[in-house]
């Protein structure tokens, strides 16, 4: 279990200069709006464990350079429940934001609404929720840190609907709380380690790099896309890596995608940011390492949104986390770069249980509809409907070592019943080299190699 602090040392972990914004005054009749005996004892002792007289702290903060609304829980304040004075803490910090353009932090830590409070308690979440959406809607950036430990409402509203999730190691994670689970439940799963390889989180940071990551996500998610009043600019392709030739056959394309030599997403992704973030996860349950997508310093100091296939049959939680990545650029207005290469959609028994095709079809939707702009580069293999659902239609670009092709030549052949030996001429046939997709009109042009 990890370290559990105080509002205020969270707040002094993340960031500095602090300026507590003032407190909305609500009176309650004595015990609260229930009459719930004790509350009223219970509330004082919470004071003088915490010194906070409600379990939610806010204000505005300096990270890295970046001014922030900080909402804070205090666990030690009646186990950071949100009553109705929380959620009117909440409702102005977020209101400040808006007025003043600022992202938000939430440092969340809270076992979910007040039992004191009741069903009031419990509607607190849908001003928390409503909140949050008004900041979307206003494209202001938003920040989750899961302290431990992280359940009920606060998790299912600040936590999971931020644009970017983190948590601290070992923190207790879940909508349920260890208190109401079933008793079969296994506490593995309740965790913040848990919780990334589900894809709920998108990393696991330690404390001491708490700030540091922090700042790195506000710089990229603040920075001015454009000048002021202009247009979102698509962002240029990135040069070539690999062999600068042309293959002189459509098997030579195909074997040099598939070289074992050719640089792949992360060599591209390296080359062309100075420093990137990177969200993790469908938000459905899922995560798929072949799929990279984050943000970066790219061009010019700009920052972009990538989303980068490795190599390997994507699978359905990468095409989903990639629809959420470009639909997050749209909202925050940032550009998008997308690097084609997999052999396809993952078509497993598991795959298909996992919903490919609707989470094909809401990439090619994501893309379709984008806010911004997205150029697309093809680095090695782009194989069928699985490669294009990343690709940008009339601005995708390849290098010289990659192929596009409706499915894989071998795969083409036995839809066609031809035997293999024939495989390389039906390589030939459908036309796949660079200079072929060129032609077509499936793709703009051929990107020079690095260094020319």
């Amino acid at each position: 279990m990890t370290e559990r602090f105080s509002a205020r040392e969270a707040i002094a972990l993340t960031g500095d200069e602090f300026r507590e914004l003032p407190v909305p005054m609500r009176e309650f009749k004595p015990d609260g709006p229930l009459s719930w005996q004790g509350y009223d004892d219970s509330r004082r002792r919470a004071l003088a464990g915490t010194g906070e007289d409600e379990s939610v702290v806010c204000g505005t903060a300096v990270i890295g350079s970046t001014r922030v609304v900080l909402i804070a829980f205090e666990f030690g304040f009646l186990g950071g429940s949100l009553g109705e004075r929380t959620g009117d803490r909440v409702e102005a910090a977020y209101a400040h934001a808006r007025a003043h353009r600022l992202p938000v932090v939430s440092l969340v830590a809270t076992g979910g609404s007040r039992m004191q409070e009741g069903m009031l308690a419990l509607t607190q979440l849908q001003r928390v929720a409503r909140q949050s959406a008004l900041a979307r809607e206003a494209g202001l950036p938003q920040i989750a840190v899961l302290r431990d430990p992280t359940t009920g409402g606060g998790w299912a509203t600040l936590g999971a609907g931020a644009d970017v999730t983190l948590a601290l190691p070992g923190a207790q994670v879940g909508f349920a709380g260890s208190r109401v689970r079933p008793p079969d439940a296994d506490p593995a799963a309740y965790t913040a380690e848990a919780q990334v390889a589900a894809g709920a989180v998108d990393a696991v940071v330690r404390e001491e790099e708490l700030r540091e990551t922090l700042t790195l996500w506000l710089t990229l998610l603040t920075a001015p896309a454009t000048e002021a009043g202009g247009e979102v600019e698509p962002v240029p392709p990135p040069a070539a890596l690999g062999a600068p030739g042309l293959p002189a056959t459509g098997w030579d394309a195909v074997r040099h995608a598939r070289s074992t030599e050719r640089p792949r997403a992360a060599a591209y992704l390296d080359a062309y940011f100075s420093r990137r973030a990177a969200i993790s996860g469908d938000r459905c349950g899922g995560s798929d390492d072949g799929m990279l997508c984050g943000f970066g310093s790219g061009p010019a100091g700009r920052t972009v949104a990538y989303a980068a296939q490795c190599g390997t049959a994507t699978r359905p939680a990468g095409y989903r986390t990639a629809a959420r990545l470009i639909r997050l650029a749209g909202r925050l207005g940032f550009p998008v770069l997308t690097l084609v290469d997999t052999p396809g959609a993952a078509n497993d028994a598991q795959a298909e249980r996992q919903g490919a095709g609707s989470a094909i079809a809401d990439l090619f939707a994501a893309v379709a509809t984008a806010r911004t702009p997205v150029t697309t580069l093809v680095i090695g293999e782009g194989g069928s409907g699985g490669a294009l659902a990343l690709a940008a239609p009339g601005n995708t670009w390849a290098t010289p070592d990659s192929y596009f092709s409706v499915i894989a030549p071998e795969l083409a052949a036995a839809i066609l019943k031809r035997p293999a030996s024939e495989v390389r001429d039906t390589a030939d046939q459908l036309r796949i080299r660079p200079q072929d997709l060129v032609e077509l009109g499936v793709i703009r042009g051929i990107v020079e190699h690095a260094g020319r």
